[in-house]
């Protein structure tokens, strides 16, 4: 069938977006920091300053010890060329003075990956998570701590999809999450998700989050009337007797790069003016000693919302799932914010003590801790718990669909080669010429001659909406899919980037200029023969995940555990990956 407009928009908009120590400089500097401790003293903190916040973000629900490649290509232009996030390899190592060959070379970059990965383990999972929070909270003091969530932990899992999050829920009340905001969590219906966050023990901000006009005046439950807000925008802690603010700031794109239809009532924004009101309203009422922003923007977000609001003193980024091992001081019209993103997939956990003089921040230390799972001993409560959760899924997620011939991975600003297998499988299956997958960022790893299991395939594709189609489109339609989303990757303003990746394809190349204008970094787009594509003609294109109607398809999975079985061992003879021009000697690419 043909594309209709209103689709082909939806398609755009899904094919978009994923789906961030004193004298730190604007660049990530850190003269003090760090960071060559070995593995025996990686978690052996000095009790420092006056409180300590805890900070995870972005597990997309992987509840146990995972392998997760970091990006070999996370490119940045314009004011981010050369500055984190967007540094990765040896130039990642060489900007926060980190060892080459060593444990954090291998949590925070790609380099030699399958080959460390067998010397340093998997990193994450709850139970090692819990041991290493509750070392940290008990000799620090608990009454001084606070855990906090970024949010993207109801999704990413076969058990969170099947227990539309609850699952998670309650692994995040065990280990102890005092507050926390979100983004993939709205891909649940809107009811589910309230019902969520009462079962959740801490608190679950917004600011940024209204009920609509028109939802409002026919009884849509509300946080407040008045505001509109549809969650608490923030909260008051007192820890180690000092006052300390943390708002909350969920996704703001959340209805243009997820379905709408699941959450019909609410807008969401950036809204920065409205948070500058806020912070000012805090500051005046509440006299905090500090100001946290919990924030699901991203890091470039983040940092450009930090240049334009004052008085926040730290915030604590997801998103991006950008592992950035220091915290980045962006100077502002009163002061100075400190910046950071906590990675993803329960990789690592943020640490950041901060000490008080006069009634506000004086200094900080900040830690990025990688979670390895052979350092940390399981909790044993949350042990059992996951244990306990899984079992009635255990057949199905173990079952056994193919070989990994190479190292599949995902996260990286073009292609992975999950994301190849996710390709290849739609064009195999449909008998499609060419296959458009999301630029998500979640999705774990697996290494060379390991069975592929259901469990890894769900790692990848489970979501709320994961249907497939098979449509007519024109060349000219899939070029400026292209160009659309290549814009919202390399816009050289951050509020117009929705922080994911590019849009993945089978079947056809292409050549992108991210320096280019707008509607003009794509050219030269030609199909797997070498027969260029003509913008006139229609072909068959397969994908999934549309954010508009449902599709018709089968779910995702289901697709590519076809194709695995048919295919027993999985081989890359070529990965669907542009052809970069003007990105000689970008540090975002090894």
């Amino acid at each position: 069938m043909s594309i209709s407009r209103r689709e082909f928009c939806h398609l755009m908009a899904m094919a978009a977006v994923a789906g961030l120590v004193p004298g730190c400089t604007s660049n990530g500097a850190n003269s003090k920091a760090s960071n060559t401790f070995t593995s025996e003293k990686i978690y052996d903190l000095p009790n420092w300053g006056d409180i300590r916040l805890l900070h995870m973000t972005d597990c997309h629900a992987q509840l146990l010890p995972v392998h997760f490649r970091e990006p070999s290509v996370n490119l940045g232009f314009n004011e981010a060329f050369g500055k984190a996030p967007h540094l990765v390899g040896e130039a990642l190592l060489k900007q926060f003075n980190l060892s080459a060959n060593s444990e954090l070379a291998h949590a925070f970059t790609c380099l030699d990956f399958e080959n460390a990965a067998k010397i340093y383990g998997k990193l994450g999972g709850f139970a090692h998570l819990k041991t290493l929070v509750d070392q940290l909270r008990g000799k620090f003091g608990h009454n001084k701590t606070l855990l906090l969530d970024g949010g993207d932990t109801w999704q990413g899992s076969g058990t969170a999809f099947w227990t539309k999050g609850m699952d998670m829920v309650e692994a995040c009340n065990l280990l102890g999450v005092d507050v926390m905001t979100g983004h993939w969590e709205f891909t649940y219906q809107d009811s589910q998700i309230l019902q969520n966050i009462k079962a959740f023990k801490g608190e679950f901000l917004a600011q940024n989050v209204r009920v609509k006009e028109d939802a409002l005046f026919d009884g849509a439950p509300a946080y407040d009337e008045d505001s509109g807000h549809a969650f608490k925008p923030y909260t008051m802690r007192t820890l180690n007797g000092h006052r300390v603010a943390v708002i909350g700031q969920a996704f703001p794109y959340t209805p243009i790069a997820n379905p709408q239809r699941f959450i019909p009532d609410w807008s969401f924004g950036i809204r920065d003016g409205e948070i500058q009101l806020l912070v000012e309203s805090i500051r005046s009422k509440e006299k905090p000693a500090a100001v946290v922003l919990l924030s699901h923007n991203g890091m470039d977000v983040d940092l450009k919302l930090a240049s334009r609001v004052s008085g926040i003193d730290v915030i604590l980024g997801g998103h991006t799932h950008d592992g950035v091992p220091q915290a980045i001081e962006v100077k502002n019209a009163k002061g100075k914010t400190l910046v950071t993103n906590a990675g993803s997939n329960g990789k690592f956990l943020g640490v950041m003590d901060l000490k008080f003089s006069n009634g506000k921040v004086a200094d900080y230390q900040y830690k990025l801790l990688p979670v390895f799972s052979r350092l940390l001993k399981p909790e044993p409560v949350m042990q059992k718990y996951i244990t306990d959760m899984r079992k009635p899924y255990l057949d199905k997620l173990q079952q056994p669909l193919g070989v990994a011939g190479g190292l599949l991975y995902r996260r990286g600003n073009f292609n992975g080669t999950f994301d190849q297998v996710i390709c290849d499988a739609l064009r195999a299956v449909k008998d499609a010429e060419i296959s458009l997958s999301p630029g998500f960022r979640w999705g774990t790893s697996v290494m060379t001659g390991d069975t592929i299991t259901m469990e890894n395939v769900l790692d990848q594709t489970c979501i709320t909406y994961p249907e497939t189609y098979v449509r007519e489109m024109t060349g000219e339609q899939i070029k400026l899919i292209l160009e659309d989303v290549a814009d919202n990757l390399f816009n050289a303003d951050p509020y117009y980037q929705q922080g994911g990746d590019m849009v993945r394809l089978g079947g056809m190349d292409y050549v992108l200029d991210p320096l280019g204008k707008a509607g003009n970094r794509i050219s030269n787009m030609q199909l797997d023969n070498g027969k260029p594509i003509d913008t006139g003609k229609k072909y068959k294109v397969a994908g999934w995940a549309t954010v508009g109607s449902k599709s018709p398809g089968a779910p995702i999975w289901d697709v590519v555990g076809q194709y695995l079985q048919d295919q027993k061992t999985v081989h890359f003879d070529k990965l669907n990956t542009p052809k970069l021009v003007n990105v000689n000697s970008n540090p975002g690419r090894v």
